[in-house]
């Protein structure tokens, strides 16, 4: 049976499966783009693999060297891409790991601070990385030698869109760059300014594009803005309830474009309606905020995480009655 994602569904979502093996917290997720597998990299040093067509867990790595953080597949389910979390001689390398194998292929070094953003392109082997050191850096699967380094004046994030055209660099003073994968060096195209976050001192920490490319998600604090892609106008505000100085919550947009979810401050997850704006609904049960949020590529499918992992389903008896 197909579920056309609608409010009625939203409301009916409800929590499919829990994992509870980590022994710290979640701090990065991601769904692989064609294939039903789901990967987590864990402050314990874990990397966890799920299918998510059963539900089930299929296996466990660790990275006790180096940890794990904003872990993403390549474009193959076997091979992932991180950040090192644990520092040693200011070595903030990315790492390139053969999950089947358990080795590491290639080590992307460059960076002189904390990695915010790490994100594969959707269509080659480029792949891109933000850093507190203030640059962004391109790289290519294939070589451990830098492509490109974009210096800019503050702490960034940076993200693909959905068509591996275009990226966004975003910084704080509510700064939002718009590049073109292929003359990256010629500087943004376009400009985007936030005028709420215009004299904020605060960066965004978590940037998206929409599957459709009609939107971008941009996170500072607990102030979630919903912009049109091709204009940057705010076409919705939200809020998370994260206080002032306090971590940003992973938001993400519904496979269809019609939803935007985010963990909240008081260990819910609202989901709200882009074009009417409303709450639509609310999700209780996690155990602590959850840091971590996407949404199934393939399926009606959402995964949230604080320490413990949640995969939420619609709930079919409450639609069918």
């Amino acid at each position: 049976m197909q579920l056309q994602v609608t409010d009625r569904v939203i409301r009916a979502m409800g929590i499919g499966r829990v994992f509870k093996e980590n022994t710290a917290r979640v701090n990065s997720i991601d769904f692989h783009r064609t294939e039903d597998v789901l990967i987590t990299g864990s402050d314990d040093d874990s990397i966890r693999l799920y299918d998510t067509a059963t539900g089930q867990p299929t296996e466990v790595l660790y990275s006790k060297k180096y940890g794990v953080q904003n872990i993403c597949f390549t474009h193959l389910s076997s091979h992932a891409l991180y950040a090192t979390r644990k520092v040693a001689n200011n070595d903030h390398a990315l790492r390139y790991h053969d999950l089947r194998r358990n080795e590491y292929l290639r080590y992307y070094k460059g960076h002189l601070g904390p990695i915010n953003s790490l994100c594969m392109s959707p269509k080659s082997d480029m792949f891109m990385s933000a850093s507190q050191d203030k640059s962004v850096r391109l790289w290519d699967l294939r070589t451990n030698i830098c492509q490109g380094i974009l210096h800019v004046p503050g702490n960034p994030s940076a993200s693909f869109d959905q068509q591996g055209l275009v990226f966004a660099v975003a910084t704080e003073s509510g700064i939002l760059k718009l590049y073109d994968v292929r003359s990256y060096d010629k500087g943004p195209f376009d400009t985007f300014i936030v005028q709420e976050e215009a004299n904020s001192p605060i960066p965004f920490g978590d940037i998206k594009f929409s599957l459709d490319g009609k939107y971008m998600l941009a996170v500072a604090e607990g102030r979630l803005y919903v912009l049109d892609a091709f204009n940057g106008g705010v076409l919705r505000k939200f809020s998370t309830g994260v206080p002032e100085a306090g971590t940003p919550l992973e938001a993400t947009f519904s496979a269809d474009n019609q939803y935007v979810l985010s963990g909240c401050e008081d260990r819910s997850i609202r989901v709200w309606n882009i074009a009417s704006g409303a709450e639509v609904a609310t999700w209780a049960g996690q155990a602590g905020a959850p840091m971590c949020m996407k949404w199934a590529p393939r399926r009606l499918l959402v995964a949230s995480a604080c320490q413990a992992l949640v995969l939420w389903v619609p709930n079919m008896v409450m639609l069918e009655s």
